[in-house]
């Protein structure tokens, strides 16, 4: 079939949407956010007030700005996420970069017979070479201004200026032992942190990348706890596996271990009330809140 549909102005569009049943109490706010933000974009945000998705008429009282309020929760939720996400990442980086180091050497990284995979180690290694290529950080050029051999710098260097989806495909191909003894330092089942962070690059580019990630089904799942540590697995969602809400839970446990004092949990749930959001959709439980992970005075609403 040919694709025949027309363009059409913003004030277009705010009729189209008026028509399928939309309210639209302030037509010039609607039109500057319109300007903004794509039609297509906010699509995503309005598809759960549609009665009728053939139609796409709307539920009766469904107002413009809920749906702006959706769209708004989401940008805040992603920057809350790759708030969590970079401590995270910055974690897992210096405890390979620590150990690799103190058991191997500073150049342990370079050498094959560390991986399970040795045609996958070398193009790990060219990719890196790659990177290294590009970067313009002083130390990688003070490295190589001052020592011919090895060309690469250490592995303390490297981890720096590594992308993150290079570091997990590193941290896939140690060798199980040493995998085992970096997941200690979180104590985690290695295959549980190894799965976790190849899933978290997938959400760390979604954010990234300005993607919707409320209400979204997850293409890169993780696996989940089971008895490492004792307690941690009730805290997930076992019937939603492609929701974000077993995410946030992992993250929520890494950050109560790298960094005992934060406050993201407490972000996260005023972000959730400020905008009278659904948790269910985003996979979260609804005793969520009465969950050891979550069970904290500071973290309920006040009532």
């Amino acid at each position: 079939m040919e694709f025949g549909k027309p363009a059409t102005t913003i004030d277009q569009q705010i009729q189209i949407l008026r028509d399928r049943g939309m309210r639209i109490d302030d037509p010039d706010r609607a039109r500057h956010y319109l300007q903004h933000i794509n039609y297509y974009r906010l699509t995503a945000y309005w598809l759960p007030f549609e009665a009728d998705h053939d139609t796409h008429r709307f539920h009766p009282g469904t107002r413009f700005e809920a749906v702006l309020n959706l769209y708004v929760f989401d940008r805040e939720f992603r920057l809350l996420l790759l708030d969590a996400i970079e401590r995270v990442e910055v974690s897992v980086r210096t405890q390979w970069a620590y150990y690799m180091a103190q058991r191997y050497g500073p150049h342990a990284y370079l050498d094959a017979a560390l991986a399970t995979n040795a045609r996958w180690h070398a193009q790990n290694l060219a990719s890196l070479e790659q990177e290294l290529a590009r970067s313009d950080e002083v130390f990688i050029q003070h490295y190589r201004e001052t020592y011919s051999e090895p060309k690469s710098p250490p592995v303390w260097s490297v981890c720096e200026i590594m992308s993150f989806g290079l570091l997990s495909r590193w941290l896939t191909q140690l060798r199980k032992g040493d995998r085992s003894r970096i997941a200690a330092v979180y104590k985690l089942d290695q295959r549980v942190l190894q799965a976790f962070i190849r899933h978290l690059t997938y959400v760390r580019n979604l954010c990234a990348h300005h993607s919707r990630v409320w209400n979204r089904s997850l293409t890169v799942t993780m696996e989940l706890p089971r008895k490492k540590p004792p307690g941690l697995a009730e805290n997930f969602h076992q019937q939603e596996p492609r929701k974000i809400y077993n995410t946030v839970t992992m993250l929520a446990y890494l950050l109560d271990r790298i960094s005992p004092n934060h406050s993201w949990k407490r972000r996260l749930l005023a972000l959730l009330d400020e905008h009278g959001i659904d948790p269910a959709q985003m996979g979260f439980p609804r005793d969520f809140r009465d969950r050891p992970l979550w069970r904290d005075p500071q973290l309920r609403r006040d009532n």
